[in-house]
Order: structure tokens, then sequence, then C-alpha cells
């Protein structure tokens, strides 16, 4: 039994642990989104259209989505801080061969590995944060590793672009590579070594988390209210622009406004959603609802766009500590073992939800509806999202 002054300095290494976790978030979350930035540059550079270099983004998400799911049920029964420490390791190397790829195929390798690394980092870390608190700070626990998202949202993703326009593309994912081999120190110093993980169970136990209809609702909650938040958010600059009415530098400022705000309701959400999660996300979702329905009206406006800008970003991802959360609660209830896979497969769920909205609202954008419809589209997938909450409410009851 571990005496008083033990116990006392492993509850110290808890608190910088998960933000050792936070520092990788950062890093994740700012190779993923600051490709958009760069695709113009990496174009030019090995002559090809604007639309091909898209895949770069596609690969991506193809990699978090499929890849992570696959990685993380045939490493089950692998220690969690080994595992870690690989995941970090394979996020470093890819980076590492985005930064001296010769061809845009290797560049697109260089892109899947880094997706995977992505989506097994992320949904493992979820439950190995909150699995580092007591029960009632467990999504707030989460909050605080999903702060590095955002943190690298609102200064990782434009410092990367300047970067790749000023220097080159080569030498931002060469600093994400470094910023990669800080978190791998930081994540052997500081995790503590025998963390709690999931009782190793059979490889096809582990796909029953896609059978069965709790999971796959949870799972429908975090793709459609995704597909919402981000359909609106991938055009927010074309909307601020010619609905809106503001300049490029303007943008660029609401968009460092939209990124705090994302910061700050991705923190109080955690603190909000650490009791009846589902109860909380309906809240959320509603009140997100109604944000999107007076956009459609109100964007024309200036002011009631930039609040409407900030309420959308502070709403929007103060539900994602308790989708992540509420899906870790099912897995642990219906499927015991299965949490790091379910983890995982909410991240897929997010990224599907991405490119579902990102998609739908550029063929919208290109039809005679046109950007005025985007905000409706969101509004359209959040009800969808509320009908799967209720049910799920229900079906849980």
């Amino acid at each position: 039994m571990k005496n008083n002054s033990a116990l006392a300095a492993e509850q110290s290494r808890m608190p910088i642990a998960i933000w050792a976790l936070t520092l990788s978030v950062f890093a994740i979350g700012t190779t993923e989104v600051v490709m958009i930035g760069l695709l113009p540059t990496i174009a030019k550079e090995f002559s090809i259209s604007v639309a091909s270099a898209g895949w770069l983004v596609t690969s991506y998400a193809i990699g978090v989505a499929i890849g992570g799911p696959i990685v993380t049920v045939f490493t089950n029964q692998v220690d969690r801080k080994k595992l870690l420490f690989s995941i970090v390791l394979l996020f470093v190397v890819s980076n590492g061969l985005a930064s001296v790829s010769f061809n845009f195929i290797l560049l697109v390798i260089a892109r899947v590995m880094s997706g995977v690394a992505h989506g097994v980092f992320m949904g493992i870390g979820a439950n190995i944060a909150s699995s580092m608190v007591s029960k009632e700070k467990r999504a707030s626990a989460i909050a605080v590793m999903f702060t590095g998202l955002t943190v690298g949202m609102v200064t990782g993703v434009p410092l990367g672009t300047y970067i790749g326009q000023q220097f080159g593309w080569r030498y931002t994912f060469g600093g994400i590579a470094a910023i990669g081999f800080i978190c791998l120190l930081a994540n052997q110093l500081w995790l503590p070594n025998g963390m709690k993980q999931s009782d190793p169970i059979r490889l096809k136990d582990q796909f029953k988390v896609l059978g069965n209809k709790s999971m796959l609702l949870g799972f429908s909650i975090t793709l459609f209210s995704f597909a919402a938040i981000f359909g609106t958010f991938t055009y927010l600059s074309p909307l601020l622009g010619t609905i809106s009415g503001f300049s490029e530098n303007q943008i660029t400022l609401i968009l460092l406004l939209y990124g705090i705000a994302v910061a700050f309701g991705n923190l109080l959400g955690g603190k909000f959603s650490n009791k009846n999660p589902a109860q909380k996300l309906l809240l959320l979702f509603t009140i997100l609802l109604i944000t999107f329905g007076v956009m459609f009206t109100l964007l024309p406006y200036k002011i009631p766009a930039l609040l409407l800008v900030a309420a959308m970003g502070f709403i929007g991802f103060a539900t994602v500590p308790g989708m992540q959360l509420y899906l870790i609660q099912l897995s642990e209830k219906y499927l015991p073992g299965t949490e790091d896979v379910s983890s995982v497969l909410n991240i897929s769920a997010f990224n599907i939800g991405i490119a579902l909205g990102s998609a739908i609202g550029g063929t919208l954008i290109s039809t005679a509806l046109g950007l005025s419809s985007i905000t409706l589209m969101s509004a359209t997938f959040l009800v969808i999202a509320i009908i799967m909450t209720i049910i799920s409410i229900k079906r849980e009851k």
C-alpha cells in the first residue's frame, strides 16, 4: 500500500500528465487544419490544381476515420504509455516525411500516417484523461485535453500557414515534427506508468461496438452535430466577406475571435457536462440551432454577425467534452473493455461529420441556393442531432 507522500506525489503528477496530452493535441490539431491554408502553395510546387491538392485533406481524414479505429483494435492489450509513445513517434516521423517529400504521392502517404496517429491518440488520450480524475471531473479533464486543439486553431494554424507562405510549406511540417518530438518527451516524462486500460477482449467482440444500437446513436449525435458546426465554419470567410461585408483583414481578426470563443466554450462546456452529459448536449444543441436560425437572418448586419460567430464557436465546442464523455459512458455500460475503441470511433465520427458538412456545403454554394443556404444546412443537421439525442436519452431511461 502506498504511503501518504507517494499518494500526494501521484496526485500532483496527474494534472501535469493531462497537460502533456494537451500539448500533443495542440500539435495534432495544428497539422490537421494547417493544410487548408497551404493547399495553393503545395499545388503550385507540384504543378497540380488546388482541387487535386485537396486529396491531402481527404487522405488525412481517411487516416483518422479508418486507420485510427483499426490500429486501436489491434493494440487493445498494449500498455497505454507505450502505445502513446509509439503513436506520437509515428506522428513525428510522418510530419518529418512530409517535410522532405519530393513528390505528391509521398506527401499523401505521410498525411495518411499522420491521420492514423491523430485518430488513435485523440480517442485513447480522451479515455486516459478521463480516467485520471474523479468521476465528477471527467468531462473537465477531456475539455482540458481538447483545449490543445482549440489553441492549435487559434495560434498554430495561422503561424504554420504564415511560415509555409513565407519560407515554404516544408518548414511548416518540419516545425510540427519538432513540436511532436517535444510532445514525445513530455508524455514519456509526465504520464504515469501502469495506467488503467481497457480489459482485453476478443477481436470480434470489439467490432460489436458498431453493432450496438446505443453506441450507434451516440456516434450519430457526434457526426450530425459536427456536420452542422463545420458546415458553416468551413465557409465562414466567404460568408463574412460576401454577406456581412467584412474585409480580409477584419475576417482574420474575426477568426481569431472565433478561436478564442472555441477555447472558452470547450473549457466551460467540460465543467457543464460533468454530470448528465446527454441532457446538457440537448440543451446546447437547442441553443446552437437557434443561433444558426438567427444567423440566416442577421448575417448581413456586422455587429450581430460578430456576436453570432462568437456564439457559434462557444456553444458548438462546448458540446465536445460532453459528446466524448457520453460515448465513454455508453461503452462502459454496454461493452466494457471497448472504451478505447469507442472513443477512437467517436473521433472518426467527428471527422466524417466535418467531411459531410463541408462537402454538402460546397455543393450548395455552387447551386442557385448559394452562400445564404449554408446556415440553414447547418440548422438541418442540428435538428437531426437533436432528434438522435432525444432518442438516445429515452432509450437509456
